[in-house]
């Protein structure tokens, strides 16, 4: 996945910049960013705040760690069992 540009406490500065009524078309041009982008970002980061987009992000980490750990254990038992299988 392509890496941003702009770290969330930049997009949420942004965000906050379209919030406090300057015009998307604007903030675009001034950004460097489109109008899509703009829109994602807020239908994404709307209302978030940055420890609130931090929290995530580590909660998000946690969750992919704990998704691998499953997974090789899974892959553990499967060979266990299979091994079980032979001897019997």
């Amino acid at each position: 996945m392509k890496k941003s540009r702009f770290t969330e406490s930049q997009i949420v500065a942004i965000l906050k910049e379209g919030e406090a009524g300057v015009a998307v078309a604007q903030l675009t041009r001034k950004h460097g960013i489109s109008a899509a982008t703009y829109y994602h970002w807020k239908s994404k980061y709307a209302g978030a705040g940055v420890p609130e987009l931090k929290r995530l992000r580590e909660l998000e980490a946690e969750n992919a760690k704990l998704k691998r750990m499953y997974a090789d254990l899974a892959l553990e038992n499967t060979a266990i069992k299979d091994v079980l299988s032979r001897k019997l």
